[in-house]
């Protein structure tokens, strides 16, 4: 039996066999036997190398950090992960410039930390009640990347098509039309910077 240690483009946890090509972090979220008890303990939810500096961690040890597992980076983002800082850097580095450029509302500069931004991204992705939050749009504004609902299922927006996410990876694209308005699943901050540059890693 697999673990239930893969996330989906809502942020929800799930079990498969199929494999991620990114880890992630959201603290520890697991029991003694392995459980998801928990939707998340810290609001920094990062998105890791599956290898760094040949470290090596046997899953869900107790008492540390819960690994969470990704089709891509475009599922990491949807789901309200942001890359490490140390396993990552030049990634962290790249998302903080680009989101500072896609969010200047918030009057951020490159000196504010980036716990900051992780309580505006928190803010966004998850409601009181533990349900994802999500906004409409019309699909001709929303950046490659993007996931929106479509007939209940996630979609990956992407060369002015829609891919269905499935654990394995996407399906045929299915051509809407761009003027449909669509529920979004991608945080509204993290769409702003796909908008304002950063292109995120996709399995497609």
């Amino acid at each position: 039996m697999p673990f239930q240690n893969r996330v989906d483009p809502q942020g929800n946890i799930f079990s498969t066999t199929a494999r991620g090509a990114w880890l992630g972090n959201r603290g520890v979220i697991h029991n003694e036997d392995k459980q998801i008890t928990r939707p998340f303990k810290l609001k920094a939810w990062i998105t890791c190398a599956l290898s760094f500096r040949g470290r090596h961690r046997d899953i869900m040890l107790p008492d540390r950090w819960t690994e969470l597992f990704f089709l891509d980076e475009a599922t990491a983002f949807s789901a309200g992960h942001r890359p490490c800082f140390q396993c990552r850097f030049k990634d962290h580095q790249l998302f903080k410039s680009f989101w500072l450029k896609g969010n200047p509302q918030y009057g951020f500069s490159p000196k504010t930390p980036v716990a900051k931004i992780d309580e505006i991204i928190h803010s966004e992705r998850i409601a009181a009640d533990r349900s994802k939050i999500t906004y409409r749009a019309k699909l001709a504004d929303l950046p490659d990347g993007t996931f929106v609902l479509h007939e209940a299922e996630p979609y990956l927006v992407k060369n002015g098509a829609l891919h269905l996410w499935t654990p394995a990876g996407y399906k045929i694209p299915l051509e809407i039309p761009v003027e449909k308005i669509v529920t979004v699943l991608t945080p509204h901050s993290i769409v702003n910077m796909f908008t304002a540059g950063y292109q995120p890693q996709m399995a497609v």
